[in-house]
């Protein structure tokens, strides 16, 4: 094939398009790189390649040698009109020659209409259309890059692949959506990248993609080239699991993992997806809880932010493994019927240069005015919920993780924050809406659109507000004015049994009303009962040790609580570590402290969950009516003078229930009266003083653990029995002819 020369017929100044390319800021590049014509006869082809000493064209039956363009990387080839077809880059270097295809050779291939619905703020699944996709155009393999920077300049993608020069791979701007876009061929998975965005001012920001599916770990700020595997499927009988597990009437207790610190290996490294899919997985079946909880998974660049700083939102993070390997996680908690839950933070964002803070030089993703748009309690900014986009954008992550996992839920953080606009402001620092409250009518809309599209496209799952006011409805259906979660997390509840529970049981009958006070709004919402990782952190002190007394004492104390939680009305969730009665703070440098099991007292509280869990799930009474007030009864909620606590909890059938009893002072109460709803013979089912608990083994019931009911009224009830109530314990009962059915 020869090779020939051609010099342009007429002289044309170029000079300040070169400029431009030379500067890293050039707009509409396909206006004026690739095949133009020039006469009616005469076409050029024009490339910018910086570093190159020849650049030549090859057509199917010739190659054509272009021209330098003075001293500058321009080069240009002339064709006749009817030479041009399909051609390729010969592109030689001082160390070696490259063949490839012309970026500005393609046509966008964005879908108008999603890019419409993106602007509408509707675009369900926006991760499939913009960020780097791997895809075939016109028999060509590579990946389309887009991003949205509507106020940029000029937006070039730089990489490994081109030696991250700003002026090689300048985007195509789409003004009626603000999205640039570009193909690049005959790239590998594993390269990086990041958007190379000039401003209106001049400014040059290097972002990584909102939308990657993978980001470097710190101290790099890179995303990661990522094919995007196809979407977990969910076979009939998990589809089934999955209703059923997650339903408003069944025994829902959740393990809150941070997946850094539960265990780690030898030479203190990470446990991998692969690895915790055994251990962990195992573990938590063993436990008997019934989901897993993961502290926030996506991308983010500080440890010690737990993942509540995230920076690549469909990226799960890749300091345990690949997506491969996460999905292998995933799979596997499938199959073994655990839910599994992340953590979602819709609610703020960090300020790492690379991440959205003032993405295309504007505030893009936050609002522009500081009272509106920045958190004074955490350093980071708040979405601009009122913007399109971004709802597109959050609404699309929500979906990434339910569709493209088959994940149970999500459990969204902060929303309080969210809520009002003046969360943690005084007078004057914060804006009212436009009928002069306090509330955000952008958020609010947003989150009722991700809780309606997340249920509407994925049955079954279950999405939870850590809500910690008391905005009304936050489980209420958005058609009814809620929210539209399915569970919210009672922090009422945990505020104040934690404060009681600490306090000296000698001054615990004045502040009786503490552990009833819960009852009052216990319906109001379908709440879950949360001992997260936040009561364990910033010198709060572990579970174990917030408990008064001798050590014995604590771990009674302890015991005893989480009994009361288990038979309280609510799903449960509990925070690793506090299984174990960990003695220390968290911390998410270090293996929780799994040696502590080498005593007898950490192991008792272990068996103590693990019995709960029993208990909880085998016993209807105790899940069934959660969110219906006839589930539950006071028998005694007024004995403050010796703090104990008694009620009934009822099944669906009402003749089905379980008693509980709970005496928080340090002394043994025998024959102690209780009245109950009927006569029969009822079994003791738990008692947190069993000596395998290491309780001190006081019988409840004699060594039968049973006893008959006498007509003898008590509690407002005409029969009773009669018991004998440990020092610091809570014990369930139930009636002997009931059954364990669901």
């Amino acid at each position: 094939m020869n090779s020939i020369v051609r010099k342009t017929a007429k002289s044309q100044h170029y000079d300040q398009q070169v400029n431009a390319l030379k500067r890293g800021c050039f707009k509409d590049p396909f206006s004026f790189l690739g095949v133009h014509a020039i006469t009616d006869t005469h076409s050029e082809i024009r490339c910018y390649m910086p570093g190159a000493t020849k650049v030549t064209i090859k057509l199917p039956q010739q190659m054509i040698v272009s021209t330098r363009y003075g001293n500058s990387d321009l080069f240009i080839a002339q064709l006749d009109n009817q030479d041009i077809s399909a051609y390729q880059l010969v592109v030689d270097y001082s160390d070696c020659q490259v063949i490839c295809e012309d970026v500005y050779s393609f046509d966008s291939s964005l879908d108008d209409s999603a890019m419409y619905l993106f602007n509408e703020g509707t675009l369900e699944h926006a991760y499939r259309h913009l960020g780097a996709h791997f895809i075939d155009f016109k028999g060509v393999a590579g990946v389309r890059f887009s991003v949205w920077a509507p106020n940029a300049s000029s937006v070039s993608v730089i990489g490994e692949f081109n030696h991250w020069q700003q002026s090689q791979h300048f985007m195509r701007f789409n003004p009626a959506s603000g999205v640039w876009d570009l193909f690049i061929p005959e790239l590998n998975e594993g390269q990086c990248y990041k958007f190379s965005i000039t401003t209106l001012s001049g400014e040059v920001l290097e972002k990584a993609d909102p939308f990657a599916f993978k980001m470097q770990q710190a101290p790099g700020t890179a995303s990661v080239l990522q094919t995007r595997p196809a979407a977990i499927k969910l076979t009939d009988k998990m589809q089934r699991q999955r209703v059923k597990r997650n339903a408003i009437d069944a025994p829902i207790s959740i393990y809150e993992v941070h997946l850094g610190s539960w265990q780690r290996k030898e030479g203190d490294r990470y446990l991998t997806y692969q690895e915790l899919a055994q251990r962990l997985i195992n573990y938590v079946t063993e436990q008997g809880f019934t989901h897993i909880q993961l502290m926030p998974i996506s991308e983010f660049p500080f440890d010690g932010s737990w993942g509540y700083q995230p920076v690549g939102l469909f990226a799960p993070t890749s300091r345990f493994g690949g997506l491969d390997d996460f999905r292998y996680f995933v799979e596997q908690c499938h199959q073994a019927n655990i839910g599994l839950l992340i953590d979602w933070v819709p609610g703020h964002f960090p300020s790492d240069p690379h991440g959205l803070h003032r993405f295309d030089g504007t505030h893009l993703f936050e609002h522009a005015d500081v009272r509106q748009g920045f958190h004074p309690d955490w350093n980071t900014y708040i979405y601009n919920y009122d913007r399109p986009e971004v709802r597109s954008f959050l609404v699309a992550n929500a979906m990434y993780w339910l569709e493209e996992f088959a994940i149970d839920g999500l459990r969204v953080d902060a929303v309080a924050s969210m809520l009002y606009l003046d969360y943690s402001r005084e007078d004057g620092q914060w804006i009212p809406n436009k009928f002069g409250g306090r509330e955000n009518l952008g958020a609010i809309e947003c989150l009722k659109q991700v809780n309606l599209r997340c249920y509407a496209n994925n049955p079954g799952i279950m999405m939870v507000a850590e809500e910690s006011t008391a905005w009304p409805g936050v489980t209420r259906q958005v058609n009814h004015d809620g929210l539209g979660f399915g569970y919210k997390w009672n922090m009422g509840w945990m505020n104040d049994s934690l404060h009681y529970m600490q306090r000296d049981p000698l001054y615990r009958q004045h502040h009786h009303h503490e552990l009833t006070f819960s009852m009052v709004y216990a319906y109001s919402e379908n709440y879950i009962l949360p001992l997260s990782h936040d009561e364990v952190v910033h010198g709060k002190g572990s579970l174990i040790e917030k408990m008064p007394g001798d050590d014995w004492q604590k771990f009674a104390n302890l015991r005893a609580y989480y009994a009361f939680m288990w038979a309280h009305p609510g799903k449960k969730l509990l925070f690793m570590g506090g299984e174990i009665a960990q003695r220390s703070e968290w911390n998410h440098d270090q293996s929780i402290d799994w040696h502590l099991l080498e005593h007898l007292s950490h192991q008792g509280v272990q068996r103590t969950i693990a019995q709960l869990n029993k208990v909880y799930r085998d016993v209807p009474a105790l899940h069934q009516l959660d969110t219906d007030p006839s589930g539950f009864s006071w028998i005694d909620n007024q004995n403050a003078q010796q703090s104990i606590f008694s009620f009934i909890r009822f099944a669906k059938k009402a003749s089905n229930y379980a008693v509980v009893v709970s005496n928080l002072t340090p002394t043994v109460y025998h024959d102690y009266c209780i009245g109950v709803p009927s006569s029969g013979e009822f079994e003791v089912i738990l008692n947190t003083d069993d000596e395998q608990l290491f309780g001190s083994g006081v019988q409840v019931c004699g060594q039968s653990a049973k006893t008959t009911s006498t007509a003898t009224p008590c509690h407002g009830h005409q029969h009773s029995i009669k018991l004998s109530l440990p020092a610091l314990a809570t014990v369930y009962l139930r009636r002997v002819a009931d059954e364990f059915i669901d």
